[in-house]
């Protein structure tokens, strides 16, 4: 599979500008391989990576640290527990934001559930 950078794009659900952003911040494993008239060629292996990016990024990593993971795994084995630690740190990270979002949603299922027994209480007078 070669998919031009507008494929990749659409397959990945990103912009075209997301891309070269990510390409030109170092956030790519690889420099990404080249058409012989220039253009880039995303490879199934690339699009791997970019999902994993992206799900870093959605779920709060900053930029730095994305650099920082991508650092790592460039530079191939013997720095696993750095990688390993810095995860498990995004992990504590992404739970306590579902946490406190959990916390925010039962306060809105109590609005709604007050709401819905006021809502149906007048429709029984009615």
């Amino acid at each position: 599979m070669s998919l031009t950078i507008a494929e990749a794009a659409q397959r990945l659900g990103l912009a075209v500008d997301t891309l070269r952003y990510y390409e030109k911040d170092g956030l790519l494993l690889r420099p990404v391989p080249r058409s012989s008239a220039g253009h880039r060629r995303f490879q199934a292996e690339d699009l791997r990576w970019i999902e994993l990016i992206t799900r870093l990024r959605a779920t709060g990593m900053p930029i730095r640290e994305v650099r920082r993971y991508a650092d790592l795994v460039r530079a191939g084995s013997g720095n696993e527990r750095e990688r390993l630690e810095l995860l498990q740190g995004h992990r504590e990270a992404v739970l306590a934001q579902l946490a406190e979002a959990q916390t925010h949603l039962a306060a809105i299922e109590y609005k709604i559930d007050l709401y819905t027994d006021r809502l149906g209480a007048e429709c029984l007078s009615a």
